[in-house]
C-alpha cells in the first residue's frame, strides 16, 4: 500500500487513528494555506494564465501513486472551478443574452442534445443542483464535485434523455442519485464534541460535531429564488446551517425523500420516481424523516430561521469586527449573548457561554500573553442567509494579513450574538474575499 503523503510538502501524513469521512491531504495548516496560496496564485494571471495552469496540470497528472494522482485532480478540479466562475460571471454580465429555447425547452427525444445544447441547459441549472447537493451532504467542497459527477452523468445518459419531465427533474434525479452513492461511500455520522483537556468548555451540552459541515455563499444562490420572495424565504430558511446540520442525522434516503418533497415541492409520484422507490416507500421515509428533524431543531422556529438581517445586527457586525481589531475583549463581550456558542468544524473545540467563550479569547487578543494570535482586519461577508466576517491575521513578526477563519453569526432576539460558527478559509474566493490582504 503507498503511504498517504501531504500533497504540498510530501511528508506522510498521520494515521487517521479510524476516523470516518474524507482524508487530508495536507499534513498542516501551513502546508494548506500554501497550497491555496499557490492556487490562488494561477487565478492572478488572468483567465489565460488560468488556462495554462490548467493544461500544466492536466499533463502532470499520473496514475500512480494513488495519493500522488488524488493531490493531482484535487488541484485542477479547483483550477477549473475557478476558470468557470470566471466565464459565469462574464457570462452575467453581458449584454447579450443567450438564446434561451436550448435552455427553457430542452429537444426532443428524437433530437440528441449536441454538446452545445447540453452546455447550455446544465450551466441554466448548475446554481439549483450545486445547492441541492449542498443540502445532501452539508459540504460546500463536496457540492462541487457532485455538480460535476452530476453533469458527467448527465452527459452520458442524454440519449435516455425523453423530455417528457422536463430537464430540471431530469437533472435532479441524477443529482441525487450521486449523492445517494456518495454518502454510501462516506459513511458519515454526526458525532458529539468531546472535552479538550485544559480547556474550560462552559457548563452547556456538548453540541453536535459535524465535521464536514462548510458554509455556502449567498451570492451563488440561484437567481430564480432571489427574484421570488415566497421560494427565496424557503430557500434561505433551508439553508440556515442549523437545518443544515439537523439534516446531517436523517438516513440518507430518508433526507433525499424530505429536501425532494419538502424543499423541492416535488409529488409522491416524482419523488419515488427519482429514488427508484414505490409511491408508499417514499411516504414513509418522509412520515419518519419529519419528527427526526424535528427533534434536531430549536424548538422555536424563531431560534434558528431569520428573515434578512436588521441594520441593528449589521451594527452589531461591524462592532465584533472592530472589537478584534482593536484587540477589545470588553467591547466584544458586550455583544456576546449569555448563552453564546462557539464551535469551529471540523477542529475538535466549542464553547457554550459567555464566559467560556471570554476565557478562549482573552489570551489570543492579548499582545502580553505568550499564546497571543496576532493583529487582526476583517471584511464582511454573507453566507447561509446569516452575517458573517472573513477574518484576516498578521502574526507577530510578519507584515501580511493572511486569511484564518470566516465567522458566520447567528443573533438572539435582543439582536446579540448567541451562536457563532468559524469556517477554516480555504474557501474565501467562494465568498469573493482575498486569501490576504
Amino acid at each position: 500500500m503507498v503511504a498517504q503523503v501531504c500533497a504540498s510538502c510530501g511528508k506522510r501524513l498521520p494515521a487517521r487513528g479510524g476516523r470516518a469521512g474524507r482524508s487530508s491531504v495536507y499534513c498542516s495548516a501551513a502546508c494548506r494555506q500554501k497550497a491555496y496560496r499557490e492556487r490562488q496564485g494561477a487565478a492572478e494571471t488572468g483567465v489565460q494564465g488560468l488556462i495554462d495552469d490548467i493544461a500544466r496540470k492536466v499533463g502532470d497528472l499520473t496514475p500512480q501513486p494513488p495519493s500522488v494522482l488524488y493531490s493531482g485532480v484535487t488541484d485542477l478540479s479547483a483550477s477549473v472551478a475557478r476558470l468557470r466562475r470566471v466565464a459565469r460571471i462574464a457570462r452575467e454580465s453581458a449584454k447579450d443574452s443567450v438564446t434561451p429555447s436550448p435552455v427553457t425547452k430542452p429537444p426532443a427525444a428524437e433530437t440528441p442534445l449536441t454538446e452545445a445544447d447540453f452546455a447550455a441547459l446544465t450551466e441554466s441549472y448548475r446554481r439549483e443542483i450545486q445547492v441541492h447537493c449542498y443540502r445532501m451532504t452539508g459540504s460546500y467542497d463536496d457540492a462541487e464535485d457532485l455538480v460535476q459527477e452530476t453533469f458527467l452523468r448527465a452527459w452520458r445518459a442524454r440519449e435516455g434523455f425523453e423530455g417528457r419531465a422536463g430537464a430540471r427533474t431530469w437533472l435532479y434525479r441524477i443529482a441525487t442519485n450521486a449523492c445517494l452513492d456518495f454518502q454510501r461511500r462516506t459513511a458519515r455520522r454526526p458525532q458529539r464534541y468531546e472535552p479538550v483537556p485544559g480547556m474550560n468548555h462552559g457548563t452547556g451540552e456538548a453540541p453536535d460535531r459535524i465535521t464536514w459541515l462548510q458554509p455556502y455563499p449567498d451570492d451563488e444562490l440561484p437567481a430564480a429564488d432571489q427574484d421570488r420572495p415566497d421560494v427565496a424565504a424557503v430557500s434561505r430558511e433551508t439553508l440556515e446551517l442549523v437545518f443544515l446540520a439537523a439534516l446531517q442525522h436523517l438516513p440518507p434516503r430518508q433526507r433525499a425523500v424530505l429536501i425532494l418533497r419538502d424543499v423541492l415541492g416535488l409529488t409522491a409520484t416524482e419523488t419515488a420516481e427519482a429514488l427508484g422507490l414505490t409511491v408508499a416507500s417514499a411516504n414513509s421515509a418522509l412520515q419518519r424523516a419529519r419528527p427526526t428533524l424535528r427533534d434536531h431543531l430549536p424548538g422555536q422556529r424563531a431560534d434558528w430561521a431569520a428573515g434578512e438581517p436588521t441594520e441593528a445586527q449589521r451594527a452589531v457586525l461591524q462592532g465584533y469586527m472592530a472589537a478584534a481589531e482593536r484587540l477589545d475583549l470588553d467591547a466584544m463581550t458586550e455583544l456576546l449573548s449569555k448563552d453564546v456558542r462557539l464551535t469551529m468544524p471540523p477542529n475538535p473545540f466549542w464553547f457554550t457561554g459567555r464566559d467560556a467563550f471570554v476565557d478562549f479569547l482573552r489570551p489570543t487578543l492579548d499582545p502580553a500573553s505568550p499564546m497571543f494570535f496576532g493583529h487582526w482586519r476583517h471584511l464582511p461577508a454573507r453566507a447561509n442567509g446569516r452575517l458573517a466576517a472573513g477574518g484576516y491575521v498578521r502574526r507577530p513578526g510578519t507584515h501580511v494579513y493572511r486569511a484564518q477563519v470566516l465567522d458566520v453569526l447567528r443573533f438572539d432576539a435582543d439582536d446579540r450574538i448567541v451562536e457563532v460558527t468559524s469556517f477554516e478559509p480555504h474557501l474565501f474566493p467562494a465568498f469573493g474575499l482575498p486569501l490576504k490582504l
